[in-house]
């Protein structure tokens, strides 16, 4: 039976959804098509119409994650600049919901294991957030991308530790100790009163 062009991409859709969200909660390795497609609700048989393999999902979710994070990124530096994005970035309500949350942090131990394609598609976006944080800083900063990597990296392993720890108090103490790191590789050299 064949269904409507409408039909076809509102299921893709779905399945991008739920896999997103899966992939982020659960891991890649432990999210079954299976599990996928029935939260989707859609039936095993619906996936391949729309993908090759699991592997060329976990490729278009990654992309589209990276590309949503990109907006986001792009959005906060437009409205508050890079200290409120590291802040908005490491909060309670992001460690909460990784569902939700920055891909990097949900998936990146699993990225690293993906195939070569995967890992270089990543690689791309992620130049692409660096770019966008690098630009943002302030001008006397000698070497702008090397520290907007400094950023990345602080944010997105402060946000794994803060949802890797039990107890309320030292996840918050991470947090707020990753967002001051952050925020003091924002400093140029020399920059007494910080930013």
């Amino acid at each position: 039976m064949r269904y409507e062009k409408g039909r076809k991409d509102a299921s893709r859709g779905r399945i991008m959804e739920v896999a997103t969200e899966r992939f982020r909660c659960d891991g890649i390795a432990a999210s079954g098509l299976a599990k996928i497609m029935s939260d989707a609700g859609l039936t095993n048989g619906a996936f391949y119409p729309h993908f090759q393999s699991k592997a060329a999902l976990v490729r278009e979710t990654v992309a589209a994650a990276l590309e949503d994070q990109s907006d986001q990124i792009r959005e906060a530096l437009a409205s508050g600049g890079l200290t409120m994005a590291i802040d908005a970035y490491l909060s309670a309500a992001h460690r909460d919901n990784p569902g939700k949350g920055c891909a990097s942090a949900a998936l990146l131990p699993e990225i690293a294991r993906e195939p070569a394609e995967t890992r270089q598609l990543y690689t791309e976006r992620l130049l692409t957030l660096v770019r966008q944080v690098s630009a943002d800083l302030p001008p006397r900063i000698s070497d702008p991308e090397s520290v907007a990597f400094g950023i990345f990296a602080t944010l997105i392993g402060a946000l794994q530790l803060a949802r890797a720890v039990e107890g309320t108090e030292l996840s918050h103490r991470i947090l707020a100790a990753g967002a001051d790191a952050a925020r003091t590789l924002m400093q140029p050299p020399g920059d007494e009163e910080g930013v």
